[in-house]
């Protein structure tokens, strides 16, 4: 992975020689680079603030310095690392005003070839900078939590160690990852280590019982009870999607009954999508209630409901030895929690013995649902014929 820091303050990035990070960049896994804003300016005071139009306290950082900068490294070849470039560079802008950073988050941005961050400082950037940006970059503004730092810096170094560590090689034992807070929705159970009495204070009999199944039962029962204790907004979703046979979940057949709900999901969904990829005409907007209900007698739809409400769906249909797979989605308020994952794959077991191969269209600037259906093993093939601003992604069926 290449990372450019664009920033007023170099010094703060010493820290990335240090411990995983400062190894993987001496092993080559990664290749960061730190450059300061000054460097492109071109006065003699190196100015890179002004006043801000409509008045008010602070500074705003002016557009030249940045707009230089951001072309000069999106027009970088990926020369320093073997491999193609796998599409556009993502820009992360850290700001109070983003969306929230999660660990889903950290998942989409680790499958890119190539991140740069802006670090702002003073009142902000030129949000002109970020709307001309986006002709060359996928753009992620991003807030590492509902409080304000002095600028971006820090914010940087919490997403990049968040991110670098999910890259294949850089945790020496890759099972590490899999049991941590976020991972599945629940926050991490409590953790022990000898001795077996401190200060009066024993660690659990369960741990030191070697029945594997008893402990595996008793950390998924202290993730729960950490969840709603500590995180009670994450607790009913993470409960409700725990996937590992929960008894809130149902997956079955769509019928005509859940055609409204289907209905209200797919806008919501689709329209996230018009935002990840501006100006494209996007089916699924253009379909009214009628023609999602026939739609049900063509395509194999599978819907999810928890709790009384319908949070997801999927679809799939045979065009020849190909098993065409749509509509993967998901409700806004619970993605990132494995459930669209799930559903790809009961979308795939769906495919009659006469499929051959899967394939599935998305955005061309949708990057999470990209990186998804890479890791579910579908490579991708180019634009999607006869769909501006699409792409085709396909899969072997196995046995």
């Amino acid at each position: 992975m290449r990372v450019d820091v664009v920033t007023i303050f170099p010094e703060w990035f010493t820290a990335l020689d240090v411990s995983l990070t400062g190894k993987a960049r001496t092993s080559g896994l990664l290749d960061i680079t730190v450059h300061d804003l000054r460097g492109w300016t071109h006065d003699r005071h190196r100015t890179v603030d002004d006043t801000p139009y409509g008045g008010g306290a602070g500074m705003v950082m002016r557009p030249e310095p940045w707009g230089e900068a951001l072309d000069a490294l999106a027009s970088t070849p990926l020369d320093r690392r073997e491999g193609e470039p796998g599409g556009r560079p993502v820009l992360v802008v850290p700001t109070p005003s983003g969306a929230p950073f999660t660990q889903s988050t950290a998942r989409d941005l680790a499958s890119a070839d190539h991140l740069v961050f802006a670090c702002g400082r003073y009142e902000g950037i030129d949000q002109r900078v970020v709307e001309e940006a986006a002709t060359a970059y996928d753009v992620r503004e991003i807030s590492i939590g509902d409080y304000v730092l002095n600028g971006g810096e820090v914010a940087t170094l919490a997403i990049l160690e968040a991110v670098v560590r999910l890259l294949p090689g850089f945790m020496g034992n890759p099972g590490s990852l899999a049991e941590e807070s976020h991972e599945d929705g629940l926050l991490e159970y409590p953790v022990y280590t000898r001795p077996t009495t401190w200060r009066g204070r024993e660690v659990p009999a369960v741990l030191l019982s070697g029945d594997h199944g008893a402990i595996a039962a008793w950390r998924r029962a202290e993730s729960v009870r950490r969840t709603v204790a500590r995180r009670p907004d994450l607790a009913h979703p993470a409960a409700q999607l725990g996937l590992g046979g929960g008894p809130d979940l149902e997956i079955r057949t769509a019928t005509r009954a859940d055609a409204g709900e289907l209905f209200t999901l797919t806008r919501a969904c689709w329209l996230q999508e018009l935002e990840a990829n501006p100006g494209v005409t996007i089916p699924a907007l253009e379909e009214s209630l009628d023609d999602l209900v026939q739609s049900l007698t063509a395509w194999t739809t599978l819907v999810a409901r928890a709790g009384g409400r319908l949070v997801g769906a999927c679809r799939g249909r045979l065009e020849g030895e190909v098993w065409d797979i749509g509509r993967v989605m998901v409700a806004p308020d619970l993605q990132g929690r494995g459930l669209g994952r799930h559903l790809l794959e009961l979308a795939e077991q769906a495919a009659p013995a006469g499929a051959t191969s899967y394939q599935l269209f998305t955005g061309a600037g949708s990057t999470r649902n990209i990186a998804l259906y890479k890791k579910a093993g579908y490579r991708l093939r180019g634009p999607a014929p006869g769909a501006a601003g699409a792409v085709l992604m396909t899969k072997p069926r196995h046995g």
